[in-house]
């Protein structure tokens, strides 16, 4: 069940407030304003409260790592002195007890020497967001004065790209854009030389539906099918792709650990700059306060936040639960699956791309399968 599956991942939000101003960004753009209550950074109290939470959680549970993702925001708004000190100070607190792995999700744009010096004495590896080439990826990423990032964002990317710096380089993150063409979006993020790449679904419910589509087609699937026709059938796995990863995975009778797909729980807690605990960060496309427990670092133990935000409420629905595909689906990320007359009870507003996609996959991987095994072994 998963109330026995301890927190692994732990969403950190340092920054409550971005240096841009993306037009599809579930934080700031979308149903949940919570952000405009919360401190535009987290106070060196609620860093150390959280220390102390987490040591408890580690001697709660045995972990010996505890993956630590500072995030925003924009995390690198604090700027290299209060991200030195927010590293070092969750160091100190799992001493002797945890190892914390550190990774950091950015647009780029703040990222220079100083700050990646920061990162390195600390192996905080990065994770940048990038659309695509600068059409693409200055359609929605803009400032606030409507200026296009693309510029300052690939700047970033090739300072992690030094020699220096590439240990730090974790990958990059591109929410799909129906207007961009697939394969050429894929090549161009595949020219920065990223060690994986996230693609992520715009985020969408039943009631407000994914942008470009209609229920009755497939149009993200299709988008996705070419990307991974493109990546698979590469003759050297060029980099990793997550979602596409995962979906070989699953079909092949593996687990993963994924908000997205299947259905073991991913395992993961997000802490507001105000040391508040939320459930999935997507949540905050839904409706406003979706996310929201009521619980803190401050008052409340381990056990109790765990109880709070996983297992009852996060089944998929019946529908699902009829569906051949359910387990490598999953049902889809929850978020995707609200509709105010009856919450988070249906499938996916993804659910007919996911299961084109799904069934595509299978049928290249399971050919593949048959083709290592041969005739004589099938017998």
């Amino acid at each position: 069940m998963n109330e026995a599956i301890p927190f692994r991942q732990f969403i950190v939000k340092i920054a409550a407030r971005c240096n841009l101003a993306c037009d599809y960004c579930y934080v700031y753009e979308l149903r949940d304003q919570g952000w405009r209550n919360r401190p535009r950074l987290i106070a060196d109290e609620t860093v150390v409260a959280l220390g102390r939470w987490l040591r408890a959680h580690a001697e709660r549970t045995g972990l010996r790592t505890l993956d630590i993702v500072l995030h925003g925001g924009e995390p690198l708004l604090v700027g290299p002195d209060r991200l030195d000190t927010i590293a070092s100070e969750l160091r100190a607190a799992l001493a002797g007890v945890a190892q914390p792995r550190f990774t950091l999700q950015t647009n780029g744009v703040l990222l220079d020497e100083r700050c990646a010096e920061v990162l390195l004495a600390h192996r905080i590896r990065v994770g940048v967001s990038l659309d695509g080439d600068e059409s693409a990826h200055d359609r929605h990423r803009r400032g606030p004065d409507g200026r296009g990032s693309h510029a300052e964002t690939v700047r970033g990317i090739e300072l992690l790209r030094r020699p220096r710096y590439r240990p730090l380089y974790g990958g990059l993150l591109a929410t799909i854009d129906l207007a961009n063409d697939p394969v050429a979006t894929y090549e161009e993020l595949l020219a920065h030389a990223p060690p994986m790449i996230d693609l992520l679904l715009p985020h969408a419910t039943w009631e407000y539906p994914p942008p470009g589509a209609r229920t009755d087609e497939t149009a993200h699937a299709d988008w996705l099918i070419a990307v991974f026709d493109r990546w698979y059938g590469a003759p050297v796995r060029e980099t990793r792709v997550r979602l596409l990863e995962d979906l070989v995975d699953l079909t092949l009778g593996r687990s993963v650990r994924s908000e997205t797909l299947g259905l073991s729980p991913a395992g993961s807690v997000v802490i507001e700059t105000d040391g508040t605990f939320e459930r999935q960060d997507a949540l905050k496309a839904a409706y406003d306060g979706a996310a929201a427990t009521g619980l803190d670092v401050f008052r409340h133990d381990p056990a109790t936040v765990l109880a709070a935000t996983t297992g009852a409420g996060t089944e998929p629905s019946p529908t699902c639960r009829r569906c051949p595909v359910l387990r490598t689906c999953g049902g889809g990320l929850r978020a995707h699956r609200y509709h105010p007359a009856n919450g988070f009870d249906n499938p996916s507003v993804y659910c007919a791309d996911l299961r084109a996609l799904i069934e595509h996959v299978a049928v290249r991987v399971r050919a593949d399968v048959r083709a290592l095994v041969g005739p004589e072994r099938r017998r």
